[in-house]
């Protein structure tokens, strides 16, 4: 189950212990080839019809008997031909059965290492591990190792991030963490419930399909338009519930920890310091209750809900943990827009608000579902004024902020000379922000 040591490892007097996935892994890559041939069913199904007619059953019985073995053949040699090694200063995955690529992931740029496990995973005590890079969209992966050696090697990664030595890293072990909240079952499902999607796009996929049979009388069209329409309802209603099920946030020295999933549980981290936005949703048929949506914006990661739904002061106090030292600004705090603002965007106008602080820049927009984000001012790219012929014409004016993550946040419909001044005042802060930041560290 190891390599000899690498060349690199030699040349430095220490042997890289080059190691294999797990053995279940093939089976998981065998399937390859036969997603190849399911992909060209589908995207030419009367092409896949035509043949399938020609072949007789004897034909039939070869193929399966020629691809199964071929397909298992490919998934033994993919995993033979994978090896990772952690090193003194970077993570090293080789793959490649006939183009051999190795990737050389320096361990100071690790930004998260997450835990997933899909539901035949978790059958066979099986996980994958996925790293946030800092500087590339695609996540590496190591899919699949045994449970126990994934959270180990997590644990050693992000203490090597940490900047332990190599010797102690293996002694650090999965940091601990203290449970800040969970999220039960029966407010996620009434919170999916009580969000206008869900409704919508059921309503969409219930009164679309009919309309078109008695407009076209066309089977096909209604199952083409029919199947995506109860998909994504599905995906909003259904698969919004298994994906946030068990929501649980704990905070632990790498980081906010997040564990979730019905049939496939995921472990996440959100990176700290490297969150650029924090957005706070409040639908309209959440008020009542005082509910509130968290989602994120992190750099070069795909993490981007904080907390599915949760009262508001609960969920101030959890953005406080992941942006240290920024207190959410009351919604008497937000400066609304110039009531000439109606002459450009009429009613909707009313849900623009804007404020700073000494740690944000805050704004929000949206009357039916609220949205307020926050801007750490060192996480500010760049500050830009937009203003068209219309707004020039009533004095007002947009000031756009860019974040690392590549989002913008806006201040919308502000007046002109407010606008100029914020723009010069947005630019000091962000100098300054960035001047005063606290280093993005692991376990600091």
């Amino acid at each position: 189950m190891s390599a000899p040591g690498t060349e690199d490892g030699v040349r430095r007097g220490t042997a890289v212990t080059e190691r294999r996935l797990h053995p279940v892994t093939p089976l998981r890559r065998a399937w390859a080839p036969v997603a190849v041939l399911i992909g060209w069913a589908l995207h030419d199904p009367d092409g896949a019809q035509r043949q399938l007619t020609r072949l007789t059953t004897t034909t039939l019985l070869l193929g399966l008997a020629v691809l199964i073995p071929a397909a298992a053949l490919y998934g033994f040699l993919t995993w033979w031909f994978t090896h990772f090694a952690v090193t003194e200063s970077e993570l090293r995955i080789r793959t490649g059965l006939l183009f051999r690529r190795t990737a050389h992931i320096r361990l100071e740029r690790i930004q998260a290492v997450d835990v997933t496990q899909p539901l035949l995973a978790r059958v066979a005590g099986v996980a994958k591990l996925k790293l946030d890079v800092i500087g590339t969209d695609k996540k590496d992966e190591l899919a699949f190792l045994g449970e126990d050696e994934a959270r180990a090697l997590r644990a050693e990664l992000l203490a090597r991030a940490a900047g332990f030595a190599p010797e102690t890293a293996h002694e650090v072990g999965e940091a601990p963490a203290y449970r800040l909240l969970r999220v039960p079952p029966g407010v996620l499902a009434l919170s999916l419930v009580l969000t206008g999607a869900t409704w919508g796009s059921l309503a969409a996929a219930l009164v679309v399909p009919p309309v078109l049979w008695f407009a076209t009388h066309s089977l096909w069209t209604v199952v083409a338009t029919g199947v995506p329409l109860l998909g994504a309802a599905g995906a909003s209603s259904v698969g919004r519930f298994v994906a946030e099920y068990d929501w649980t946030v704990a905070e632990s020295p790498d980081g906010l920890r997040i564990d979730r999933g019905l049939l496939d549980r995921v472990h996440e981290t959100v990176p700290p310091g490297r969150v650029q936005t924090v957005r706070i949703v409040e639908p309209l048929l959440w008020r009542r209750r005082g509910w509130v949506r968290v989602e994120l914006d992190v750099a070069g990661s795909s993490n981007s809900v904080l907390l599915p739904v949760a009262p508001r002061e609960v969920a101030e106090s959890v953005v406080a943990r992941v942006l240290p030292g920024v207190t959410v600004p009351p919604r008497s705090a937000l400066a609304g827009s110039p009531r000439r603002a109606g002459r450009c965007v009429p009613l909707w106008w009313r849900g623009y608000g804007f404020t700073t602080t000494d740690a944000v820049f805050a704004a929000r927009q949206g009357l039916l579902r609220r949205r307020l984000a926050l801007v750490p001012h060192a996480k500010v790219q760049s500050v830009r004024l937009t203003q068209g012929p219309w707004k020039r014409l009533w004095g007002l004016a947009d000031v756009h902020v860019d974040t690392g993550a590549g989002k913008t946040v806006t201040a919308r419909l502000r007046d002109t000379e407010e606008a100029v001044r914020l723009l010069r005042a947005q630019a000091e802060r962000s100098r300054t922000g960035r001047r005063d930041a606290r280093p993005d560290r692991w376990m600091a």
